[in-house]
């Protein structure tokens, strides 16, 4: 094992005897001093022991270089020692207290250093929480600009969405008038067809009654040939009349039914281009619809920038308080003795190692 361990070891043994904490820095103090050689300091023993306050080791001590001076007094000024081991002796003593006084005086030292460059590294640490603080409230009066051209954006987006809600309204209304009309000239068509075909149906009728007559003529011509020639004739001319105007009957209702078939058509057509028109105004409506969201997005993203960046200022302002709290208790410290201030020095070290 290596001394450090040796050390750490035998407080613990220590540490499981003694429970009271001043009996147990003292005891620390004579196992460092009398086994290992090391003279003791309060930050060594706050460092070894960590019981207590900071003030624990130092009073302890203190009270162990009393006891040993007061044990080397005894031992100096018994009557059974010879002079030259009482001057040794007392020598002993005189150079360990000297050397104790000038580590302490070290350590004061050393600790106001340290404390000096704590101030201003904490005088650093509050400007430039300042300076953060200043450039917070910079990108947040940012944050709002933009949250502000962000607004004034979406309620132009929500105007002109209106004025495209109203443009669809109208071509719903015109759509709807296309429908109709094509409703009607469907209608009509039907209408058309079914005329046609009562018109047809007659023709039919007739044409198979001038067909009987043109037979009962043609029986009573067998019969009657040289008699009824001239009438068969005439039936025959009739016929052929009759057959004519069928046939221009047939002729303007294939008419009547093609313009009927080209309206229909161009119905159609205007349905078709309505139809279009609206899908393009649904696209226009989603796009515009995306577009506003976006920019619900952005005035959102905005407001979290917002509350993050307020977060971190209160944050820098609770910061620069506890370091300037912590100026005013620093400033307002009573000065200690140097065994005292020592502890307090060699402590932070160790709470850093």
């Amino acid at each position: 094992m290596t001394t450090e361990a040796q050390i750490h070891a035998d407080i613990e043994a220590v540490r499981e005897r003694i429970p009271e904490t001043q009996d147990l820095y003292r005891e620390v103090c004579t196992i460092l001093f009398f086994r290992y050689g090391i003279t003791p300091t309060a930050n060594k023993l706050y460092q070894y022991v960590r019981k207590g306050s900071m003030s624990a080791p130092a009073e302890a001590l203190a009270k162990f270089w009393e006891d040993l001076r007061e044990k080397s007094r005894v031992r100096i000024e018994h009557p059974d020692l010879p002079e030259a081991v009482k001057t040794a002796a007392g020598d002993l003593v005189a150079s360990l207290w000297t050397q104790a006084q000038a580590a302490a005086q070290e350590s004061l030292t050393a600790f106001r250093a340290e404390a000096q460059a704590a101030v201003l590294e904490a005088k650093t640490a509050k400007a430039t929480a300042e300076t953060d603080r200043d450039a917070a409230l910079v990108q947040l009066n940012q944050a709002q600009q933009t949250i502000q051209a962000a607004t004034d954006r979406a309620l132009q987006m929500e105007r002109e969405l209106a004025i495209e809600q109203a443009g669809k309204e109208s071509l719903t209304t015109q759509l709807a008038a296309a429908l109709r009309q094509h409703a009607t000239l469907e209608n009509a068509l039907a209408e058309a067809r079914r005329d046609f075909a009562d018109e047809l149906e007659k023709l039919r009728q007739a044409l198979q009654k001038s067909e009987e007559r043109h037979e009962a003529g043609e029986k009573r011509a067998l019969i009657e040939i040289d008699r009824e020639r001239m009438a068969a004739a005439k039936v025959q001319k009739e016929l052929a009349q009759l057959r004519e105007s069928q046939l221009e009957a047939a002729r303007q209702h294939r008419s009547e039914v093609d313009r009927l078939q080209k309206d229909l058509a161009v119905a159609r057509q205007n349905s078709g281009v309505a139809e279009g028109t609206l899908h393009e105004m649904r696209a226009i409506y989603q796009q515009q619809t995306e577009q506003l969201q976006s920019l619900r997005a952005a005035l959102s993203e905005g407001e979290t920038q917002r509350t993050v960046l307020e977060r971190d200022l209160v944050a820098s302002q609770e910061k620069v308080a506890v370091l300037e709290r912590e100026l005013q208790q620093r400033g307002s410290e009573p000065k200690i003795e140097a065994e005292t201030v020592k502890p307090r020095r060699k402590s932070r070290k160790a709470v850093a190692d």
